[in-house]
């Protein structure tokens, strides 16, 4: 049989995980997550990282490898990610790649451009700016001084926003001018699944999600990484709301109600990105037989 990577992708709270052990169990192999958060250490409840037991249940990659004090970025994930493939494949023919990540996904099965190193100091400056002036002037910036880049950019994405402008500042280039587009080829077959919910049930998962790990304790993990608040992982949802309540701009309520908001709205632009690419076939989670049955059609051929 060929080696071969099966991607269960899609939005958060879609069932992803469970898809993704119950295909793991079916070949006996390993998960390797492809989320941009759930590797740190530190962080656990606000990443909806997998429960103890459903580490237990299979191998999993890039689940706690690493610290909040490292920065990990989509070029680092293509070469840890083909890593893990090789150890794998060393002892089975099937790996399970599991996340919501795009750009990461993207990255492990096309490759990724380098990019510039940024100087810590100009890093700092537009984190400050947009700690203080937000995302719209971020947007306004961008759309100022790299109009071109704008027109396709993410500009709900404040990450994608600061990772352009860093580049635009260090360089005097767009980002865009470091984007090759050539498409890497790799010695194994991908399977690309995607799972996708009816929208008023995602919507109910993620409002459960979201109470499930403020009862969790959410607010406390937070408040423990605060000296690490200017991360990047701790830039996105679900830690700027907490971060926000414990400055006194929000009360809990409030800081709730937008996580929730903003974890729908997040949801959204990433089936807008995995449904770019073509490659998915889309099923129900709740269609689990479904799943399997197409991947062992698929690895059958």
């Amino acid at each position: 049989m060929q080696k071969t990577v099966i991607v269960i992708a899609g939005p958060t709270a879609s069932g992803k995980t469970a898809t993704a052990i119950r295909i793991a169990q079916l070949f006996n192999t390993s998960v390797i997550s492809a989320d941009s958060r759930q590797c740190y250490k530190e962080i656990s409840i606000g990443t909806a990282k997998p429960s103890p037991e459903e580490l237990a249940a299979v191998p999993h990659y890039f689940i706690n490898s690493h610290s909040i004090r490292e920065e990990v970025n989509a070029g680092m994930y293509e070469k840890l990610a083909l890593q893990y493939c090789e150890e794998i494949f060393a002892a089975n023919n099937v790996a399970v790649m599991c996340g919501g990540t795009g750009l990461y996904i993207k990255a492990f099965a096309e490759g990724i451009d380098d990019m510039p190193e940024i100087p810590a100091a100009v890093r700092q400056s537009i984190m400050d700016q947009y700690a203080e002036k937000g995302i719209v002037w971020l947007q306004e910036e961008l759309q100022r001084r790299d109009p071109a880049f704008y027109t396709t950019a993410e500009i709900q994405n404040p990450a994608r926003l600061m990772r352009a402008l860093e580049v635009l500042e260090s360089t005097g280039k767009s980002i865009t001018a470091f984007r090759t587009a050539t498409k890497r080829q790799r010695d194994f077959h991908i399977i690309k699944i995607g799972l996708h919910l009816p929208k008023e049930i995602l919507h109910d998962n993620i409002n459960r999600r979201v109470d499930m790990m403020v009862s969790a304790g959410l607010v406390e993990e937070v408040q423990s990484v605060l000296a690490f608040r200017n991360h990047n992982a701790l830039r996105t949802v679900g830690y700027t709301e907490i971060f926000s309540y414990l400055d006194g701009n929000l009360t809990l309520p409030q800081a709730i109600e937008d996580i929730k908001v903003h974890t729908r709205q997040y949801a959204k632009r990433q089936l807008t990105w995995f449904r770019k690419d073509k490659e998915y076939q889309w099923f129900d989670p709740r269609e689990s037989t479904l799943v399997e049955a197409q991947c062992l059609r698929l690895l059958a051929k």
